[in-house]
């Protein structure tokens, strides 16, 4: 079974049909953690009523923070991180829960499928049963959510992804200096990968339906400030790894194309070189002027 870890920011109602989507479409008796940031909207409430397990921080701490503080509560060997803005389809753990079974390694780093109701958003799928939750239809999705045409793929790096608990503490959750989040998830690859890890997985059939709220990330309304070398989460990442978040996905997870395999070193021919020295100018750039 999976330990389900749920970091939230006053979405009380989005949070509401997360785990109501989790408790009525899970094959398994899951355990749901939620990191409540300050909870004012009745979610901190809401968690204690129900007898949710829960950490809990006054202020809003992000992401990061709150993920590494729930996932400390654990009690299951599979932890998966998931937004609160998200609803789970039938039989999204079954078919995680399967291919761990099949894999024999905890070396691993698996992700649902995300199919997102606005196409403007990061996704692999687009279908619209709603932008929002009041506009949201349930029947439509679950007619619908299977005859969406994808595949297995490589290099995932989105929610929800499940991790085994000891991989997990391994390389300490996520990195906190990215708080409140951004960067971080392509983050915890690059730690997993270092640690030996190379599989990573999408599963086509596990599939989630994402809202895209922004509620969750309201602190990292700064945080997102472009630069002409772009975020302030991927400035941390080019400094931390002297290399982009981009050529990591491009070169070493081959993110988004069709899984065929373990993952292997990356290819270097002139291509690779090429743009590793633009990352390495880029590199240069942020450690002398920024």
């Amino acid at each position: 079974m999976i330990s389900i870890i749920i970091p939230t920011y006053n979405n009380l109602q989005y949070l509401k049909l997360a785990i109501t989507s989790i408790k009525k479409n899970s094959t398994y008796d899951n355990e749901i953690i939620l990191h409540v940031n300050e909870g004012s909207d009745g979610t901190l409430e809401y968690a204690r009523t129900n007898n949710l397990k829960f950490s809990f921080s006054k202020v809003n701490n992000g992401i990061c923070i709150g993920c590494n503080e729930a996932a400390s509560l654990s009690k299951h060997d599979l932890i998966l991180y998931a937004h609160d803005d998200m609803y789970f389809c039938p039989d999204w753990d079954k078919i995680l829960i399967k291919e761990v079974e099949n894999l024999r390694t905890k070396f691993f780093y698996l992700s649902s499928t995300m199919i997102n109701g606005d196409p403007r958003l990061n996704g692999h799928l687009n279908f619209n049963a709603g932008e929002n939750i009041k506009t949201f239809n349930e029947t439509k999705l679950l007619e619908n959510y299977r005859k969406l045409d994808h595949y297995d793929f490589q290099g995932s790096t989105w929610a929800p992804h499940l991790i085994h608990k000891d991989i997990w503490d391994q390389v300490g959750g996520f990195s906190e200096e990215y708080t409140p989040g951004t960067g971080s998830d392509p983050d915890l690859n690059m730690k997993l990968w270092n640690l030996g890890v190379r599989i990573f997985k999408g599963m086509n059939k596990s599939r989630v339906y994402h809202f895209g709220s922004v509620v969750t990330r309201q602190k990292e309304k700064n945080f997102l400030t472009k630069t002409d070398t772009g975020s302030k989460g991927s400035k941390i990442f080019l400094k931390k790894w002297g290399i982009s978040i981009k050529f990591f996905k491009k070169h070493y997870l081959r993110s988004d194309t069709r899984f065929s395999d373990v993952l292997s070193d990356p290819e270097k021919n002139i291509f690779y070189y090429l743009e590793y020295f633009k990352v390495k100018v880029a590199y240069l750039y942020n450690i002398i002027f920024k």
